[in-house]
């Protein structure tokens, strides 16, 4: 293989989009191979380093010469203008956007709500939750079934409201300004979801302050009491974070899970022969789709060395976790989709210290809908044929507008 990284401009424009919804898009593999570090030009004219073999991708997420700050001038965003910059600079960080001690400091109080054992203690209401959506899914009078809006979306949802403490009676709201956020077809309707939905959240969290029950959100703000020093603006920040990333994420892995599994049954049949399976098939899908790919941007606040690239202060770096997730040095055969492989090692939560913090509740998630929805309706097909499913080549995060099915 040829290791040949040059400052010229490479010929690929991102955010590309996928040609086969089954696989990224077909630029992503000769550019891999022959430049894994290399510059490409944005959609906002920009341009930023492009980081596409999984050795690579690993040492930039790892590394605190690269900021996750979108503050920084020099951070990389596909299409902005200045509304939407002055929109992101006005506002508390989320905490994918702090680094270092900063970003601890948010993170740390919060990773108690993740741990195995509360997750395990949650798993019997994940299943009730999932069970629940299942038997309305099996009433259905008519056929074929939007799964789409029937389980993938209700199912986290549902069970990101109860751990934060969102009136679910508001799904509706916050999953249409979720996706306006995520679309890429207007920066003024993305702005005005962000807006919309911030607002919303504001208020809640308000009303938590005054009239605490018993939630994720709840606890932070006894806790922030506790020590003295209540943060609103914080609160909101970790809010939004989590409700946006705590059901758009999932419910697209979902979809995209039953169509991979449907498209190959010999794969599906083997997690339904034993369901002991499933798990290490959650993380062959969660690899195969890798559906936030690019969104993992940072920007150099020192020079470094990666990949034969010499990346200077300032340069935006877009770590494409999809490219590295079908790199053939780590995952043989990366367009083979295999439940047996054992991808526990790939990108698509993303990595270093600011990988998903929820991560092990999708893994949950995803495994109980998939074992309990194959066992449920074992006859569970497409209703048509898998290349004219709407995929969501105009999101950010990859999914499915529809997944019609029957049985």
């Amino acid at each position: 293989m040829t290791n040949h990284t040059t400052e010229e401009l490479a010929d690929l424009r991102l955010p590309v989009e996928r040609d086969c919804p089954f696989a990224p898009p077909a630029a992503y593999e000769p550019l891999r191979e022959r430049a894994p570090v290399s510059k490409v030009r944005l959609a906002s004219g920009g341009e930023a380093w492009w980081v596409a073999r999984h050795e690579e991708a690993r040492a930039v997420l790892a590394d605190p010469r690269f900021s996750s700050d979108r503050r920084h001038d020099g951070f990389p965003l596909y299409s902005v203008d200045e509304a939407t910059l002055r929109q992101f600079r006005s506002q508390p960080p989320l905490m994918l956007g702090m680094d270092g001690a900063e970003h601890a400091g948010a993170r740390r109080p919060v990773i108690g709500e993740f741990t195995v054992k509360r997750l395990a203690a949650l798993r019997p209401r994940v299943q009730a939750i999932v069970d629940h959506f299942i038997d309305a899914l099996l009433a259905a009078d008519e056929r074929p079934v939007d799964l789409v809006r029937a389980l993938s979306l209700p199912v986290p949802s549902l069970v990101i409201c109860e751990l934060l403490g969102v009136p679910y009676a508001d799904h509706d709201f916050f999953q249409s300004r979720t996706a306006m956020m995520v679309s890429r077809t207007s920066l003024e309707e993305r702005r005005r979801g962000m807006t919309e939905l911030r607002a919303y959240l504001d208020d809640l969290v308000t009303r938590k302050e005054s009239e605490p029950g018993d939630d994720l959100l709840s606890r932070q703000i006894a806790r922030q009491r506790q020590e003295g020093a209540l943060d609103h603006g914080a609160l909101l920040s970790l809010a939004f974070l989590l409700l946006t990333a705590g059901h758009e994420t999932t419910a697209n892995m979902i979809s995209l899970g039953v169509a991979g599994l449907l498209t190959h049954p010999d794969q599906l049949a083997l997690i339904t022969a034993d369901p002991t399976r499933t798990p290490m098939a959650v993380e062959e899908l969660l690899r195969y789709f890798t559906i936030a790919d690019g969104v993992t941007n940072r920007v150099a606040v020192e020079d470094v060395e990666c990949g034969g690239a010499s990346i200077k202060a300032g340069d935006g770096v877009i770590v494409s976790t999809l490219s590295a997730d079908w790199d053939p040095a780590v995952f043989e055969d990366p367009a083979e989709l295999d439940v047996e492989r054992g991808a526990r090692h790939h990108l698509a939560f993303g990595f270093g210290p600011h990988q998903c913090l929820g991560q092990n509740l999708a893994r949950m998630e995803l495994q109980i809908v998939f074992d309990t929805l194959f066992r449920r309706i074992p006859t569970l097909r497409l209703a048509g044929p898998a290349e004219d499913l709407p995929f969501k080549t105009d999101a950010v995060i990859y999914g499915l507008h529809e997944l019609p099915v029957t049985w």
